[in-house]
């Protein structure tokens, strides 16, 4: 049985505990984002429009085989509850054909017609999208021969590339098939086809490993309102020790961020999700040769015990040895157990915060330093994950690419042969949360901060001196950039906006700001709306809509009655809630499910039942 991504093969969620998951039956987000379109197979294809007209019909035609997260969350809990069945074993009459669709800045501006953003401020995420990745290439590290002019794609000299189309399968033959479609569809309309990605999982003992041989895709975070909590842990997820709960905020633009910081994007954006491509070439060999080099050299030193062998050292640069166990657990030899597997992400730093036993450059702590991370040593607290590090957190989707090294074996498992991960990764905010951690932590040499530098990243970073038992190591760079996009997936609503040309229903000072439920409104969030309607939550507990000078034009009437926030609710209620989440005031809209709260650009604010009447409003226009 294979399933595509058509209305007519979509199908709900198993029951049972997902009341409280409201994420999981979205519609609007696109089915990679959150749930995870991970397939064995994959093909990317980057596009060119030659012809605005036909690039907008064929998005229109595409739009119906985009994946959306409830069906892929729910095609992932039947694979999972057919494999629990089979004993461990991939149910192979289980199949699934995924499309994602995202766009560059460009791509945005020929579809809408117009600049996407409002305004664009300095070090924004806005300033990063428009800029594009080659733009900030010596910010992130790509310089020498990882610059943008050795690139094979997105240099920003070559053809331009306008949108990317991810396209996923179990089984290759099924790709074959939906790849010769979008061809087809692609040539129909004079979309070219800039470049093709593939990618593929590794087989057999290799399988969920990346090419330098260590298991890869363990870190992922968690989603508020997607995943099940533990009851025992509520910030990690039921089943997965260790695997922390993230507001989907970080994720997804338009929800709850970690701190209840703002996002000051537009509407059309709501949904959405900003997507980092990279092609990381990997130098299997060469990186081997050399951590038998620096090996040698520190048992010279007699910095590492005699019988340290390179597997000892190579898991200290990673953090884990090559099964995923992590060092900090199995400090002294791989202990490969697939009964203790379902906790490698279970890691605390906390007892080693100056990394003698998981070295503080190690690529691990370099990219999620979790609850080890002590800025200095002379801090008294370390940094907490709830309110800071999980506002810094990705969503990574990578998968290999090229034939795994053989020394042995043909020209195309060669030295030479390409190779490398397919990095691809969403978050709400491409500066604090991309960039800011290839910046700022993995190519900052003193991050944390201490007396002897801990270096870069000896993984995925630029060559580096590190700080290893006192004495400083060398390591070049084997891991190279060979191309790079920054991309956003939009929500299916505002991928008919940009079908239809336009933006004006997705927000903006020129358009409407459609909110869809589950939405949450707090003081702390401040205001939400178009120019001439904002709707904000007051500290006072009254829901408000002003106008464009600030002036109230309708209230909920709820001051002082102890609210604390309002929320849009999926059953199409809006609700003002007391702290004890009980409702101070309704708009007594309840049964009407896929209700959209829209806040119009003439200044009136309307709950637009599915079938478009509107059911409530605040007759606030003018």
């Amino acid at each position: 049985m294979t399933y595509g991504a058509q209305p007519s093969t979509a199908y709900d969620p198993p029951g049972g505990g997902e009341a409280d998951l409201p994420l999981r039956r979205s519609r609007e987000i696109q089915g990679d984002i959150i749930a995870g379109a991970k397939k064995d197979h994959v093909q990317l294809l980057l596009l060119r429009f030659e012809d605005d007209s036909l690039a907008r019909t064929w998005l229109r035609r595409l739009r119906p085989r985009i994946a959306t997260t409830r069906q892929v969350a729910a095609f992932n809990a039947e694979f999972s509850r057919a494999r629990k069945q089979s004993g461990g074993d991939d149910p192979k009459a289980l199949n699934a054909v995924w499309r994602v669709v995202s766009f560059t800045y460009p791509g945005v501006r020929l579809l809408a017609g117009r600049d996407p953003f409002p305004s664009v401020p300095p070090g924004s995420t806005q300033e990063a999208f428009k800029q594009g990745a080659a733009a900030r290439a010596d910010l992130l590290g790509d310089t020498g021969q990882c610059a943008p002019e050795h690139w094979l794609f997105g240099n920003g000299t070559g053809q331009p590339i306008h949108a990317v189309l991810t396209v996923a399968a179990d089984r290759p033959q099924d790709l074959r098939v939906a790849l010769t479609e979008e061809r087809e569809e692609a040539a129909r309309h004079k979309v070219v086809i800039v470049f093709e990605q593939d990618g593929a999982t590794l087989e057999g003992s290799r399988r969920g490993k990346e090419h330098f041989g260590f298991k890869d895709g363990i870190s992922e975070p968690a989603v508020e309102g997607f995943d099940q909590p533990d009851p025992d842990r509520p910030e990690h997820k039921k089943g997965s020790p260790g695997t922390r709960i993230i507001p989907a905020g970080e994720f997804v633009v338009g929800h709850e961020r970690d701190g209840g910081r703002p996002n000051d994007l537009p509407g059309w954006a709501t949904n959405g999700s900003f997507q980092v491509l990279r092609r990381l070439a990997q130098d299997v060999p060469g990186w081997w040769a050399q951590v038998a080099a620096r090996l040698k050299e520190l048992k010279e030193q007699g910095k590492v015990p005699p019988e340290a062998t390179t597997e000892w050292l190579a898991a200290r640069l990673v953090g884990r040895w090559r099964s995923g166990t992590p060092v900090a657990k199995c400090p002294h030899a791989d202990s490969p157990s697939d009964a203790e597997a379902w906790s490698d992400n279970d890691i605390s730093y906390r007892d080693d915060l100056e990394g003698e036993i998981t070295p503080l450059f190690s690529h691990l702590r370099k990219s999620s330093p979790r609850d080890g991370l002590l800025l200095k040593s002379s801090d008294e607290q370390t940094v907490p994950e709830k309110g800071a590090l999980d506002g810094r957190r990705i969503m990574r989707r990578g998968i290999p690419y090229g034939r795994p090294f053989d020394p042995a074996g043909s020209a195309g498992n060669g030295p030479d042969a390409p190779r490398g991960l397919v990095f691809v990764c969403y978050q709400s905010d491409l500066v604090r949360q991309f960039e800011f951690i290839q910046k700022d932590w993995i190519e900052e040499p003193n991050f944390p901060a201490r007396d002897q530098p801990p270096g870069r990243d000896p993984l995925v970073g630029t060559a580096t001196d590190v700080s290893f038992k006192g004495c400083k190591v060398h390591f070049e760079q084997f891991v190279r950039t060979e191309g790079a996009v920054y991309a956003f997936a939009p929500s299916l609503t505002t991928i008919e906006l940009l079908a239809d040309g336009k933006l004006d229903g997705g927000g903006g000072p020129d358009g409407d700001r459609i909110l869809e439920a589950p939405f949450t409104l707090r003081p702390a969030d401040g205001p939400v709306g178009t120019a001439k309607a904002r709707l904000v939550m007051r500290e006072v507990g009254n829901l408000v809509v002003l106008d464009e000078r600030d002036e109230q034009r309708w209230e909920s009437g709820t001051a002082g009655t102890g609210g604390v926030k309002a929320v849009f609710q999926e059953d199409g209620d809006l609700v003002v809630l007391g702290a004890d989440d009980r409702p101070v005031w309704k708009s007594r809209t309840t049964g009407n499910p896929h209700a959209k709260l829209i806040v119009l650009m003439d200044g009136n604010v309307v709950i637009r039942a599915a079938g478009g009447t509107v059911v409530w409003q605040t007759d606030t226009a003018h």
